[in-house]
């Protein structure tokens, strides 16, 4: 069955996550991408851990299905051919560092004025201006300066700590694809032609983050109740024999742990009875430390079971290794395995939003560095004499 988004075509010239990541997204509703990458290692992740020949577990994670071509936009036959891919498609995504595309001719004035219908992505660390943007960027550097290592703090080591994961990246790769698929509605609306869409990376941070992070800087006032922020109630709760995650956020959950480990008398206690009692510093103090002396009277096995009963939320603290074989993955066919020729087994997670009419067939394969050149070429008119010329030019691999 064509996804929502067949007979999209993009153009990703952008290179580790967060462009990558959107145009998989892309990719994963049916869009057709064409991945433009360097000469030489192609792609930074390409040169990866876990890896086989040109393709880390990295790089196929985020550029499954795509078309790779490898082209040397150096020269301006390069550009040129560049230029053609873009004159007839939907969408160009790039993450180069501002100023960038503009000297090398590709930029969003040059390709927009040649296909007028073009939704050109730029993602940035900071934003095409500003005293950070030219900064050489990766997520930790934008996890940084959005704040986030300082709520990274565990409860008994008070030491700031990064995501461990490219949580900006990410928000970002997901922000622009959202982005992306509100510009082709608009465009299809006939509200706008192409447009060029500016999604920076520190603003995608705050904006994914504010939420949660920020319950303490949102508000201004005399009248604010204070309380726990959510930073500062996520943690891992230690029992007998090793550690659980549980959460209460209503008083039926409260009072069904109360019950889970033996004292349905602090429900009767003023200081633990309401969630606005609870919320003030020194009750929530003084509740957290008899929680978890309880807890840890109890083995992991011993009191899911009972926190489970009482329908208070909890879960085993899974490792990487136990994803695999938990029940809910795999009965929900979360993780895909297919056999590539070159790598052998690849496990990759499948994307999971679930369409009732317009369900996509994901592309189960991974180029190597410029693996499709010639076919994407020759279906936007380059013959046997014209590719040859640009071999012998080395624009081509």
């Amino acid at each position: 069955m064509a996804g929502p988004l067949s007979g999209i075509k993009v153009i990703d010239v952008s290179a580790v996550i967060s462009g990558p990541m959107c145009c998989q997204i892309l990719a994963d509703q049916g869009a057709e991408v064409i991945k433009v990458e360097p000469r030489g290692i192609g792609d930074l992740t390409r040169i990866g851990a876990f890896r086989v020949g040109t393709v880390s577990a990295m790089f196929a994670a985020a550029n499954r299905g795509k078309q790779s071509i490898a082209l040397d936009l150096s020269k301006p036959a390069g550009v040129d051919v560049f230029r053609e891919l873009a004159a007839d498609a939907d969408v160009v995504v790039q993450n180069f560092r501002p100023g960038a595309v503009d000297r090398m001719g590709i930029g969003p004035d040059e390709l927009m004025r040649r296909n007028d219908r073009l939704i050109y992505v730029s993602i940035s660390g900071f934003g095409g201006t500003g005293p950070y943007k030219d900064w050489r960027v990766y997520d930790p550097i934008i996890q940084s300066v959005a704040g986030l290592p300082s709520v990274q703090v565990h409860n008994e080591v008070q030491i700031p700590d990064l995501v461990r994961l490219l949580v900006c990246d990410k928000a970002t790769a997901t922000l622009a694809a959202q982005a992306v698929t509100a510009a082709l509605f608009a465009r299809e609306r006939g509200q706008a032609k192409g447009q060029h869409i500016e999604v920076p990376m520190l603003d995608s941070a705050l904006y994914w983050s504010w939420p949660d992070t920020f319950m303490a800087h949102s508000f201004y006032g005399k009248d604010v109740i204070p309380g726990p922020c959510v930073y500062s109630i996520y943690r891992l709760q230690q029992t007998a024999d090793g550690y659980l995650v549980y959460f209460t956020a209503t008083d039926s959950e409260a009072f069904g742990l109360f019950r889970a480990l033996g004292h349905p008398e602090w429900a009767e206690d003023p200081r633990f009875a309401t969630p606005q009692s609870r919320q003030l510093t020194e009750n929530f103090q003084a509740l957290g430390a008899l929680i978890h002396e309880a807890f840890i009277s109890f083995t992991t096995d011993e009191v899911l079971p009972k926190l489970r009963a009482e329908q208070v939320p909890c879960a085993p603290v899974n490792s990487l290794d136990d994803v695999f074989d938990d029940p809910q993955v795999v009965h929900n066919d979360s993780i895909h395995t297919w056999t590539d020729p070159r790598i052998g087994e690849i496990r990759q997670a499948r994307p999971p939003v679930r369409w009732q009419q317009t369900q996509h067939d994901p592309v189960w394969s991974v180029d190597e560095l410029g693996q499709s050149t010639e076919a994407v070429l020759r279906s936007h008119g380059y013959d046997d004499a014209a590719l040859a010329s640009l071999r012998a030019a080395d624009v081509i691999a």
